[in-house]
C-alpha cells in the first residue's frame, strides 16, 4: 500500500496524528515549518525532532513525489516546468516574472474534461484530479527554483478545471495561504474557472478572500458554446446571474478572462456584446488576452490594431479593462502545450 503524502495533512490533522502517537501537538508546527518555510526535502533534515519521531514519519508518510521531466525558459524570463507524477502522468507549472511580482501558474488536474477549443490542456484527455499534496508540491518546487526571489502570487490557470477538483484545491489553498504554511496571502491567489456554477456558489460561502476569474471568451451563447462547451450546460444568462450573486455575497471583484482569437470573437460587435452583458455587474474587470498561437488547434491572435480597437471600445463604455502582455510564446507557454509535445515525443 502506498504511503500518504505528508503534505495532504493540514496542521490540525497532523496534530491529531502526532497526539495519537504519543507525541506533543506542537511538533506539527515544527514539521510544517521544515516543509514550507525551511525547505526540507526529507524527514531526516528535521534536526530538531526526536529520532524516533522522524523514523515514525518516514514509515508512515511519503515526502516529495514530483519529478522534473523538463524545464524551458523564455526570452522574457517565463519558465515552464513539466513534472512527472508517481503514476507517470504529466503536469505543468509556470513562473511568470513581472515588475515587483512573480506569479506561479499551477495545474489542478491531469488533463481536462472541458475541451475549450483554444486550449491544449484537454487534447490528451482527462486522467484524474491532482491531490492537495501534488498541487502544493508544484508551488514548493517553483519556490525552491527561484532561490533568492519568492513567489508573490498564485494563479490556478494551469492544466485542468480547478472547481472540478474543489476539495483538493481548497485544502491546498488553505495550506498555501496559512502563516504556518507557504504564507501567500489569499488576495494574491486566483482561482480561474470556465464557469462551473455550483463551484462558484460554493466558493462564495468559504469566507476566503481569494480572487475569482471567469474564463468568458465570448459574449454570446453561440460563440461561447463553440469555444467553451460547458456553456451548453451553464449558459451565459445563468453564469452572469451566479457572478452577480457571488459579488453580492463576497463584495469581491470578478475578473473575466477574454482570449482574443482571430476571425472569431475579436471584432467590435463582440466588444459591444461584452459591454452589454457586463453593464449591470459591479466589481467586474475584463482581462483581454491575445491568443497564444496553437498550431494543433489552428488558433492565432488578431492583429494588434484590432486588439486595441476592442480594448478602446470597452474603455469608452466604462468597462474596467486590462490588456495582458503575451508571455512565453517562444516556449509554448499556453496550458498543456509542453505536456502535449512531451507526450508526442515519448510515444
Amino acid at each position: 500500500m502506498s504511503k500518504r503524502n505528508i503534505k495532504d495533512l493540514g496542521l490540525k490533522e497532523l496534530e491529531e496524528i502526532l497526539n495519537s502517537w504519543g507525541h506533543q501537538r506542537f511538533h506539527a508546527k515544527q514539521i510544517h515549518s521544515w516543509i514550507y518555510v525551511k525547505g526540507a526535502v526529507s524527514f531526516d533534515a528535521m534536526s530538531d525532532l526526536a529520532l524516533d519521531l522522524r523514523e515514525r514519519l518516514k514509515e508512515s508518510f511519503s515526502f516529495f513525489e514530483l519529478e522534473l521531466a523538463e524545464i524551458v525558459e523564455s526570452s522574457d524570463g517565463t519558465k515552464k516546468f513539466l513534472f512527472k507524477l508517481k503514476d507517470n502522468n504529466l503536469i505543468e507549472a509556470v513562473t511568470i516574472p513581472a515588475e515587483r511580482r512573480i506569479t506561479g501558474c499551477i495545474s489542478s488536474q491531469v488533463g481536462c474534461k472541458y475541451a475549450c477549443c483554444f486550449c491544449a490542456s484537454g487534447m490528451l484527455g482527462f486522467k484524474r484530479n491532482l491531490t492537495a499534496s501534488e498541487i502544493i508540491e508544484e508551488v514548493l518546487y517553483l519556490k525552491y527554483n527561484l532561490k533568492d526571489e519568492r513567489i508573490s502570487h498564485i494563479v490556478f490557470m494551469g492544466t485542468g478545471e480547478p472547481l472540478d477538483n474543489y476539495d483538493n484545491l481548497l485544502k491546498a489553498i488553505r495550506i498555501i495561504n496559512a502563516k504556518d504554511g507557504i504564507g501567500i496571502g489569499a488576495r494574491r491567489i486566483t482561482i480561474s474557472t470556465c464557469g462551473i456554477i455550483p463551484g462558484i456558489k460554493r466558493l462564495a460561502g468559504e469566507d476566503l478572500q481569494v480572487e475569482l476569474s471567469i474564463s468568458l471568451h465570448a459574449a454570446s451563447d453561440k460563440i461561447r458554446s463553440q469555444l467553451v462547451p460547458l456553456n451548453k450546460q451553464y449558459p451565459l444568462k445563468s453564469l452572469i446571474s451566479a457572478c452577480k450573486e457571488y459579488i453580492r455575497k463576497t463584495n469581491r471583484q470578478i475578473t473575466f478572462e477574454y482570449v482574443l482569437i482571430n476571425d472569431l470573437n475579436s471584432d467590435l460587435q463582440n466588444a459591444r456584446n461584452l459591454s452589454t452583458i457586463l453593464k449591470d455587474l459591479k466589481l467586474a474587470k475584463v482581462n483581454l488576452i491575445p491568443a497564444n498561437p496553437i498550431k494543433e488547434l489552428k488558433i492565432e491572435p488578431p492583429e494588434k490594431s484590432e486588439i486595441l480597437k476592442f480594448k478602446d471600445y470597452l474603455v469608452e463604455e466604462g468597462v474596467n479593462v486590462t490588456l495582458r502582455k503575451p508571455r512565453g510564446s517562444d516556449i509554448e507557454a499556453s496550458c498543456g502545450q509542453l505536456r502535449l509535445r512531451y507526450g508526442e515525443k515519448q510515444s
